[in-house]
């Protein structure tokens, strides 16, 4: 047990088994959100054929998924600093895990798209939730490890999402496998539900007069609402996320189909390419948490850097269009750097943001990664139906995060000073 005084004089115990359990509970939603993510991108060339589309119709059903959740999910920020996280989060688990079941059930691409946008309603909740009950819960000294296997939870969920369909499909066929997998989202609301008693709510505890004050919040510009959301740190912040959007959809959802192409390569190898950079973006973001922690006021530089490795790495595979396992080699070290990037991208969004504010920021902020979701997935399945070459799926990816470099380094310039010493000036004191 240790006494934290943070900015403002506030007295915060922490409790490390209680924050790690909080973690682990928090983590295992991001997972199951992103398990989801991936499940029908390896599909596509099986689903053309069920429901009678192409590419770009596959592409569009996504986007709607991405399309459901920009419009909510600012909202349901706004509800989760009002109303508090764990039950908007288990909500969101059951819903997004019962569309899926039936998703693996609907025989036509009009109700894959209808069922594809209750599940991009779910999908709304992670981010806000997440991060107020992480920001309420962990010790701040430690956040940016916090942050670190958040993140990498929800990596993993992409990776192990391919692999778990081919491994399915191998016992069952497609709409079996996806059902299967629905009900792993109504496992983890449940598990949130009867444990959710270890994870500290900001919200339902100022409902109850227990909340801690805000001594971070003198941290942050006194913008608070709206006005805090369309100030030029945060938008910033929201136009990183989306270029960071656009260039892993690009990888995880059409690399795929065009190695597939590019190689005359089996559905099986190029999934595993694939893989190679899905598990090597955890093993990146708990690296990346490490360094986080141990940066004071330069995580955008150290995000910009990581950006730009990605961009050289899928840039060489578009580039010399090398063999299947170079590309995996290629792919594992962008994997790699695309997960470092991503606490210090979290804790520069934290630096700027007053605790009583978290859930409405970073649910505004992650709508850039929803944009994404809408623009990309239709633009790369347009480019690979129309162009003669598929490598343009990587051209495209490498010159979008090297645009994207910009924006974090803008967004670390404009943020706001903190007031009042900041967050961080805090010192241990015992014995009080």
């Amino acid at each position: 047990m240790a006494v934290t005084v943070e900015a403002g004089g506030t007295a915060r115990t922490t409790d490390r088994k209680g924050s790690a359990r909080a973690v682990a509970l928090v983590s295992s939603a991001h997972f199951t959100s992103h398990f989801y993510l991936l499940l029908l991108p390896p599909l596509f060339p099986l689903l053309r054929e069920a429901y009678g589309v192409g590419y770009t119709e596959l592409g569009f059903a996504i986007s709607v998924f991405s399309i459901v959740t920009a419009c909510t999910q600012a909202p349901v920020g706004f509800a989760v600093d009002r109303f508090g996280a764990r039950r908007i989060l288990a909500a969101g688990l059951l819903l997004e895990g019962a569309a899926f079941v039936l998703i693996g059930l609907a025989p036509f691409y009009g109700t894959l798209v209808a069922l594809m946008a209750v599940a991009g309603l779910a999908n709304a909740v992670y981010h806000p939730a997440d991060y107020s009950l992480l920001n309420a819960s962990v010790d701040p000294r430690r956040m940016g490890r916090a942050f670190s296997f958040h993140t990498s939870a929800g990596m993993l969920g992409n990776a192990v999402a391919p692999v778990t369909m081919v491994f399915l499909m191998t016992l069952m066929d497609w709409r079996a496998a996806l059902a299967l997998c629905g009900a792993v989202g109504i496992g983890v609301g449940l598990v949130v539900i009867l444990g959710g008693g270890v994870l500290k709510d900001r919200a339902a505890r100022a409902a109850d007069g227990t909340a801690e004050p805000d001594g971070a919040g003198a941290a942050a510009s006194g913008a608070t609402g709206i006005r805090l959301l369309l100030s030029a740190p945060i938008l910033l912040g929201t136009l990183f996320f989306f270029g960071m959007s656009v260039a892993g959809y690009g990888i995880q959802s059409f690399s795929v189909s065009a190695l597939h192409i590019l190689h005359d390569a089996p559905i099986v190898e190029a999934t595993t390419v694939l893989s190679a950079y899905l598990f090597a973006s955890p093993v990146g973001v708990l690296a990346g948490g490490w360094v986080a922690d141990r940066i004071r006021r330069r995580h955008d530089a150290f995000a910009a850097t990581c950006i730009v490795m990605v961009a050289i790495c899928i840039g060489l595979v578009a580039a010399l269009r090398p063999s299947l396992p170079v590309v995996a080699g290629l792919f594992v070290v962008a994997g790699f750097f695309s997960g470092m990037v991503a606490p210090s991208r979290d804790m520069l969004i934290r630096s700027m943001t007053p605790p009583s504010e978290i859930a409405k920021v970073f649910g505004f902020v992650s709508t850039g990664f929803n944009l994404g979701g809408i623009i990309a997935p239709v633009t790369f399945g347009f480019l690979l139906d129309r162009s003669d070459n598929p490598g343009i799926v990587f051209w495209t990816v490498s010159l979008v995060s090297l645009a994207t470099v910009f924006t974090v380094l803008t967004t670390g310039r404009a943020r706001s000073r903190p007031r009042g010493g900041g967050l961080g000036r805090r010192r241990r004191v015992s014995g009080r």
